[in-house]
C-alpha cells in the first residue's frame, strides 16, 4: 500500500486526489467509486493490476475523502462527475483508457461510455446494470412507486436528514454493518440509523475485511461527512431531466458486467430478467455474458478481490 502514490489535482473548478499506482506509459485503468466509498475500495485490484503492467487510476470523487465537497447540491449531477473525470483525464494526458466502476462509480460509467465512448478503450462494471432512462418517470418517483417513501434513495432527498444521523454514529459499526450486509429478508432498505443499529452485538469482521480497512474508510468520513455523497442521489431527477436527449442511446463500447447473487442491486424487482433474456443487451450491444459471482455480496471488489482483479485481467488484455 506505501508503493501507492497520492496526488491533489485541479480539475472541472475542484481538488481531486487521486491514487494512482503502476507505470506511467502502461495502458491506463481509471477506478469509479460507489457509495459510501473511497479510492480505498480498489487497494487490491491497484496492487494485482499494477504488476500486470497498467497504470491504476483511482480517485476520490467530487465530495468524497480529500477531494473537495462542492456546497451546492446542484453541483453534484451527472454531468459534474462525468465532467471531473474527462478533465482527470485531460489533465494526465490520457486519450483513452479502460474504465470500472462499482456501484455510483457504476451508473457514473455507464454515462461516461454514453456521452465519451471515445474516451474508453472498454468498460467493466459492477454491482449495478445499465438503466435506461424511462422518459415517462422521474427516477425518484420510480423507486417510490417500487419501495415507498421510507426506501433509502427517497428518505435520501430531504436535505441534512441522513447525512446527520450517519455523522452521529459510530462510524466503525457503520461501515462494518454495511460491508457485511446480504440480500434482505423483508421490505425495503432504508439504511436509516434506527435500522442499522436495529442490532448492536458486536460484529464479527469477514476475512476480506481488517480492522485497517474499517478505521480508513470511517477515519475519513468522519473528516467529510456523508453530504457529497448523499447529494448524488439528490441529484437523480435533476439527471432525469437532463439526460433527456440520450433517451434510447446505447451504450457502444466493449463491456463485461459482473455481480454477486446476494447482491442488494441483484433483487431489485424484474432486474433478473432484463439482466439474463436480452434487455440489458439490448442496450448494450457488446456486452459479453453478466458473470454472477455465487455467495459474493455488494462490496464485490474487496469481498472476492483476487477474483474480480482476475476477471478485469482477462477482459481487458483482449484489447
Amino acid at each position: 500500500m506505501e508503493s501507492i502514490s497520492h496526488n491533489l489535482i485541479d480539475v472541472n473548478g475542484i481538488s481531486m486526489h487521486v491514487a494512482e499506482k503502476g507505470p506511467e506509459d502502461g495502458p491506463a485503468i481509471l477506478f469509479i467509486h460507489g457509495f459510501p466509498e473511497l479510492w480505498y475500495s480498489w487497494r487490491h485490484q491497484i496492487l494485482s493490476l499494477s504488476v500486470r503492467g497498467y497504470r491504476c487510476i483511482a480517485p476520490d470523487l467530487r465530495g468524497y475523502g480529500d477531494t473537495t465537497a462542492a456546497p451546492s447540491v446542484s453541483s453534484y449531477t451527472i454531468f459534474h462527475l462525468v465532467g471531473d473525470l474527462i478533465a482527470l483525464l485531460d489533465s494526465l494526458s490520457l486519450s483513452q483508457v479502460f474504465v470500472v466502476g462499482h456501484d455510483w462509480g457504476a451508473i457514473i460509467a455507464w454515462n461516461l461510455c454514453m456521452f465519451r465512448p471515445d474516451r474508453v478503450k472498454a468498460l467493466v462494471n459492477l454491482s449495478v446494470a445499465f438503466m435506461p432512462r424511462n422518459p415517462a418517470v422521474k427516477t425518484v418517483d420510480h423507486f417510490r412507486s417500487l419501495y415507498g417513501d421510507n426506501y433509502y434513495v427517497c428518505r435520501f432527498q430531504e436535505y441534512g436528514v441522513a447525512d446527520e444521523e450517519y455523522a452521529s454514529m459510530d462510524l466503525k459499526f457503520f461501515f462494518t454493518k454495511l460491508m457485511v450486509m446480504r440480500t434482505p429478508g423483508g421490505g425495503p432498505i432504508s439504511f436509516s440509523r434506527a435500522s442499522l443499529e436495529l442490532s448492536k452485538e458486536p460484529l464479527m469482521l469477514p476475512s476480506w475485511l481488517s480492522e485497517e480497512d474499517i478505521e480508513y474508510f470511517a477515519s475519513k468520513f468522519q473528516k467529510s461527512g456523508f453530504t457529497g455523497g448523499i447529494n448524488y442521489y439528490r441529484c437523480m431527477d435533476i439527471n432525469w431531466e437532463l439526460t433527456a436527449p440520450w433517451t434510447g442511446a446505447q451504450i457502444n463500447v466493449p463491456t463485461k458486467y459482473i455481480v454477486g447473487d446476494v447482491d442488494l442491486t441483484y433483487h431489485y424487482p424484474g432486474i433478473q430478467d432484463f439482466i439474463h433474456k436480452g434487455g440489458l443487451k439490448t442496450h448494450v450491444p457488446s456486452l459479453e455474458e453478466p458473470v454472477v459471482v455465487k455467495g459474493a455480496g455488494h462490496f464485490i471488489q474487496q469481498e472476492r478481490a483476487q477474483e474480480i482483479s482476475d476477471h478485469i485481467y482477462e477482459f481487458i488484455k483482449i484489447f
